[in-house]
């Protein structure tokens, strides 16, 4: 009698006499992942383990995170733009006063970061 492997047409291969299931992932394209994708991953595999199975054997946890990382960059610059025009950061500042402009490029950076993980990264 075949096992329900073998009947969808899966194969075994023999090592050290115990029958292993040839299994493989599809190819997929090279999906870069970067910071919160990185940090999203590691959510996913400490508070949401059986997503991060799911994803994993499905063979579309690289895409998925490669498409996390790329809406949070996006969210991250156009909140950044937005709080740089709400407080009027403009290249004025920036050369009469640089040391206010960094310490206010800061707080704004520091802001959008904290909203796109409470956003996208950890939810």
């Amino acid at each position: 009698m075949k096992s329900l492997f073998e009947q969808f047409s899966g194969a075994y291969y023999n090592e050290s006499n115990y029958l292993i299931p040839n299994l493989t992932l599809p190819k997929s394209e090279e999906n870069h992942i970067g910071v919160y994708g990185q940090r999203h991953l590691r959510y996913l595999q400490e508070y949401r383990r059986l997503t991060y199975i799911n994803l994993l054997t499905s063979g579309t946890l690289d895409e998925y995170l490669s498409e996390i990382d790329k809406q949070a960059c996006e969210r991250f610059s156009r909140i950044v733009e937005q709080m740089k025009q709400a407080q009027v950061m403009t290249e004025q500042l920036k050369e009469d006063n640089s040391i206010e402009w960094v310490k206010r490029m800061n707080c704004i950076r520091q802001q959008a970061d904290e909203t796109v993980l409470r956003e996208l990264i950890y939810t």
